[in-house]
C-alpha cells in the first residue's frame, strides 16, 4: 500500500469534502424535523394583536378566560398556558427557533404536546409543581453560558438556580431557559415597559393568571387536530390559532431555500468528489500499463489482471474512504468545539452518512479500476509495454 500513498490521500480529500457537506445537511435536516414534530404535536394558540411573545405563540396577551373557553371546545383534551419570551428583547426575532428563549410552563397541567410530552434531561431534574426561582436550561444554552446543575443564572436581576440541563436535541429546546410560569410572568413584566404601564395605571384589569403569551392545546384521541384548531378559532374570540398542518408547511417552506441549497451542494460534492476519486484510481491503474503488458506477454489472462487490479483498487478505495471519513470527523469536531462554546453546532455525522461515504468510495473506486483495466486489456502486450515506457 505504500506506493499508493498519494492515491489514498487524493481519495481521502474527495471523501472528506462529501462527508463534511453531508454532515452540514444532516444538521439542517435534524433541525427541520425537530421543529416539524413539535408543531404537529400540539395546537398553538396566542392572543390577537402584538406583544413580546415569540416563537410559535407570538402575539398578544392570552387571558385566563380565553384558556377556559378553549378548554371547553369539543375535542380539546388539555390546555397549558405558556409564556415564551426572548432572553434579550433587543435581539432580532428573525428565525426565532435559533434564539435564546425564556420558556415559562404551567407545571400543574400535563404538557399536551404528543411528540414532546417531556424533554429528556441530561443531568439534574425537570421542573416540579411548586418550584420557584429555578430553571432547566437547554444543552447549547448551558454550554454557551458556562452553566451546570447547581449554578446560578440571573435574569432581569433575579437569580435562578439551575436544577437541570436538557439532552442535546439539535432543535429549539437546546437554547431554552425553562422556568415555572409564575417566574416567567414576572420576567415578562420586567422586560415589557408598556405592560408595566398598563398594570400600574389600572387601565385594564389584569391578573397574574392573564399573563400568558400563548397556550399549547391537545386533542382527544380520534380527533383531527386541524379540525379541532379550526373549531377553536370559530368558537373563541380574541385568539390566533395555528393550524398544525399549515404551520408545519410554513416551517418547511421557510427553510426550503436552505434545504435546496444544501441538496445542491451535496450533489455538487458527490459529482466533484466522485470524479476526483474515479480519476485518481483510474490514473493509478494506467500508471501500471507497462507492468500489465509484461504480465500479459508472460501468459496472464485478462481475468487475472482484472482480479489483481480490483483487489488492489478496492483496498486503496477502502483505505481512502476511511481516511476521508476520519479527516472530515477531525475537521468537523475541531470546528464544532469552537462553535459549541457559542451554543451552535454546524455538523451532524450520522452513522448512515459515514457508512454511505465508505461504500461510495469503494464502489466508485472499483468501477473506475474496472474501466481502466478493460481499456488496457484492449491493447496488445507489445503496445502496452511501448506506451508504458
Amino acid at each position: 500500500m505504500r506506493r499508493y500513498g498519494f492515491t489514498i490521500a487524493g481519495i481521502a480529500i474527495g471523501v472528506a469534502g462529501i462527508v463534511a457537506l453531508g454532515a452540514m445537511g444532516e444538521r439542517i435536516v435534524r433541525f427541520i424535523e425537530g421543529g416539524d414534530r413539535f408543531v404537529l404535536g400540539q395546537i398553538s394558540v396566542a392572543g390577537k394583536g402584538m406583544g413580546m411573545g415569540t416563537g410559535f405563540t407570538a402575539g398578544g396577551m392570552l387571558p385566563a378566560s380565553a384558556l377556559r373557553a378553549i378548554a371547553a371546545v369539543p375535542g380539546v383534551s388539555g390546555v397549558q398556558g405558556q409564556v415564551m419570551l426572548p432572553l434579550n428583547p433587543s435581539t432580532s426575532q428573525f428565525m426565532t427557533l435559533t434564539q435564546e428563549l425564556i420558556f415559562g410552563v404551567d407545571i400543574s397541567v400535563p404538557t399536551p404536546n404528543r411528540e414532546f410530552p417531556t424533554l429528556p434531561v441530561r443531568e439534574g431534574r425537570t421542573l416540579r409543581p411548586g418550584d420557584r426561582g429555578v430553571a432547566v436550561v437547554g444543552a447549547s444554552f448551558a454550554t454557551s453560558h458556562g452553566l451546570a446543575v447547581g449554578g446560578t443564572l440571573t435574569l432581569e436581576g433575579e437569580p435562578f438556580q439551575v436544577v437541570g440541563v436538557l439532552e442535546r436535541t439539535l432543535t429549539a429546546p437546546d437554547r431554552f431557559v425553562m422556568v415555572p410560569i409564575e417566574d416567567a410572568r414576572r420576567q415578562w413584566v420586567a422586560k415589557d415597559r408598556m405592560l408595566r404601564t398598563i398594570i400600574a395605571s389600572g387601565a385594564a384589569a389584569v391578573n397574574a393568571a392573564d399573563l400568558n403569551t400563548g397556550a399549547a392545546v391537545g386533542w382527544k384521541d380520534g380527533e383531527d387536530p386541524d379540525a379541532v384548531a379550526r373549531r377553536i378559532a370559530e368558537r373563541v374570540d380574541g385568539v390566533n390559532v395555528q393550524i398544525p398542518s399549515e404551520l408545519s408547511g410554513l416551517l418547511r417552506s421557510s427553510t426550503a431555500f436552505f434545504s435546496a441549497l444544501l441538496v445542491g451542494m451535496g450533489v455538487l460534492a458527490l459529482v466533484i468528489g466522485g470524479l476526483s476519486l474515479a480519476n485518481t484510481v483510474a490514473a493509478a491503474v494506467f500508471e501500471r500499463i507497462r507492468d500489465f503488458g509484461v504480465k500479459r506477454a508472460l501468459g496472464a489472462t485478462d481475468l487475472h489482471l482484472l482480479r489483481e487490479v480490483l483487489g488492489e483498487a478496492l483496498g486503496v478505495s477502502l483505505s481512502g474512504g476511511v481516511a476521508g471519513v476520519l479527516l472530515a470527523l477531525g475537521i468537523g469536531m475541531a470546528v464544532d468545539s469552537r462553535a459549541i462554546r457559542e451554543g451552535q453546532q454546524l455538523f451532524l455525522f450520522s452513522p448512515r452518512l459515514l457508512a454511505f461515504a465508505v461504500v461510495f468510495s469503494v464502489v466508485l473506486g472499483g468501477l473506475a479500476a474496472t474501466y481502466a483495466t478493460l481499456r488496457i486489456a484492449r491493447l496488445s502486450p507489445a503496445e502496452a509495454i511501448r506506451r508504458g515506457t
